[in-house]
């Protein structure tokens, strides 16, 4: 640890709301400057920003959050995701922020657009890690915008799942997410640790969030660090078809890179972060 930077705020903090009976996610907040949120993916805890949080902290505030369901932060009711955006932007206000950045891996990155796209003039800049503003547009053939049922064959299926057969599943999706033999264990062992309901209702609700036509509301500069598996080729056309209502963004894509950036390309991910929050 740099030894010019002697003290570093490291609080760890259970957010909770008048009127809320359950806090909507927890913050560790660590380091002094420039407030920076950092979202994770679904599924995820803060660790996932473990190995840039040190060099991070030196020159800003961050602000690491949890995620409700996740973790040990204990799940809240429907709507999950809804009850996250709001409560971010009370936490704003009764820590008194000025401009915070948002930065987002994959849900947390489509959060953050909806963040932005909501409260304009509120936020400093966006970054968006490898996160899309209607990821049921990359996942689902014909796909139009209209909602997907909650009660499904799918989503039975998941919360009949006994342990041994969800984490099965798990280690079988990250496979496809991270290529780092490594931040594949670490990935998968946060996610197993997900509350059952909030991960199978809370990924259709992020799934039912289009934020297409919404982004163009968005007057923060966007920056967007992209994976680039299996090809460029193909994050490119997924970035210009999803992004094509928000004009001005910037996107830096990570070489052979998977959905994981901070584990496939961590040296390319720690240099693409602290540049674009400069």
């Amino acid at each position: 640890m740099n030894t010019r930077f002697p003290v570093i705020l490291l609080l760890s903090v259970l957010f909770s709301i008048t009127g809320r009976t359950q806090p909507a996610f927890e913050v560790v907040v660590k380091g002094k400057g420039d407030p920076v949120f950092l979202f994770p993916g679904f599924g995820c805890t803060s660790a996932v920003f473990d190995n840039v949080t040190e060099e991070l902290s030196k020159t800003h505030e961050l602000h690491l959050f949890t995620f409700a369901g996740f973790g040990n932060v204990p799940p809240v009711a429907l709507p999950w995701l809804a009850t996250v955006k709001d409560q971010v932007i009370q936490y704003i206000k009764e820590k008194k922020l000025i401009k915070p950045t948002l930065a987002g891996h994959s849900l947390g990155g489509t959060l953050a657009l909806w963040l932005a796209a909501s409260d304009t003039g509120k936020f400093k800049q966006i970054i968006v890690i490898d996160g899309l503003p209607a990821t049921a547009a990359l996942m689902i053939p014909g796909y139009r915008g209209e909602p997907l049922p909650f009660d499904n064959p799918q989503s039975r299926s998941m919360l009949a799942m006994d342990a041994t057969a969800f984490e099965g599943m798990i280690a079988q999706q990250v496979k496809f997410m991270c290529k780092n033999p490594d931040g594949q264990k670490i990935i998968a062992s946060m996610m197993k640790e997900s509350d059952r309901k909030t991960y199978v209702y809370g990924y259709i609700e992020m799934l039912n969030l289009d934020l297409r036509k919404e982004i163009s509301k968005i007057k923060a500069p966007v920056v967007i660090l992209a994976a680039t598996m299996p090809d460029q080729q193909t994050a490119e056309k997924t970035y210009k078809s999803q992004f094509e209502n928000l004009k001005g963004i910037k996107i830096r894509f990570a070489p052979q890179s998977a959905h994981f950036i901070m584990y496939d390309q961590p040296e390319w991910f720690l240099k693409n972060l602290s540049e674009s929050i400069k």
